[in-house]
């Protein structure tokens, strides 16, 4: 029974790890969907916390379906948290049909070990989840991270539950999707899985006390995009209380599960 809890700062992290989380996966811009953490935040982490520590290797936002300089600096990338002691790596490569890359994939995943390597929620896009589910035990992961296809692990239960099912000692499913203390009893008895990835970050307030106009584009925003309504100030972070509350439930859940 593990709960994974998703950090993109040294704050959290250690919140997750006073609120009983089991482990860490680690990103920078979460509101990007997590890319590649820099080396300074991974080295802290790790001096911070003594759960194990997944990071995320993922060049730039987007899609899945990377070039070969892209992949290079995945290797690159997987190289250098092998070598900081991380304990695991979270990547996802895909190709141009959604399916998952197997080839590129298990090169990835060889030049990982002996980390653990998790597939994530890329696997989502793919056309069929259970050719994926075949696709990723081929490729080698150790799990996959998935809201059966979804918004959220709730409305994807079933899709999940076979999934767990499908793959048995093969390969481990981890749940994920706005799992939270009040849906992860139900999460549980409906997927019997025994992973469960969530976030629970909330927005907190900055000190800094002078805004210039929200009218100004941050830098790197694109053209067409709607950055001008973008708040520059907002901070997100995990707390430990919630963290708590989400992994008493599911202790509760698993140990009343039959």
């Amino acid at each position: 029974m593990v709960l994974e809890i998703c950090v993109d700062s040294l704050q959290s992290a250690r919140a997750a790890e006073r609120g009983g989380a089991g482990r860490i996966e680690l990103c920078s811009a979460l509101s990007e969907g997590g890319i590649t953490p820099g080396c300074g935040l991974i080295e802290s982490t790790l001096a911070a916390v003594s759960i194990p520590v997944f990071v995320m290797v993922r060049p730039r936002a987007g899609d899945f379906t990377y070039s070969p300089d892209e992949l290079a600096v995945m290797e690159k990338e997987i190289a250098c948290a092998r070598k900081m002691g991380v304990a695991g790596v979270v990547l996802g490569v895909l190709l141009e049909d959604g399916r998952i890359d197997v080839e590129r994939t298990r090169k990835l995943v060889l030049l990982a070990r002996p980390l653990e390597v998790t597939f994530h929620r890329a696997f989502d896009s793919a056309p069929s989840l259970d050719d994926a589910l075949e696709d990723a035990i081929a490729a080698g992961v150790d799990r996959i991270l998935t809201s059966g296809g979804q918004a959220t692990a709730l409305a994807g239960c079933a899709s999940a539950g076979r999934l767990v099912k499908r793959a048995g000692p093969r390969v481990k499913v981890m749940a994920c999707g706005k799992v939270r203390a009040g849906n992860i009893a139900e999460i549980a008895a409906k997927t019997h899985a025994r992973e469960f990835h969530a976030s629970l970050r909330k927005r907190v307030g900055t000190p800094v006390m002078y805004r210039f106009s929200n009218e100004i584009a941050p830098d790197g925003a694109a053209n067409d995009d709607a950055a001008t309504s973008t708040d520059m100030f907002a901070r997100y972070e995990v707390f430990e209380q919630d963290v708590r509350e989400l992994r008493e439930t599911m202790l509760r859940a698993l140990t009343l599960r039959p």
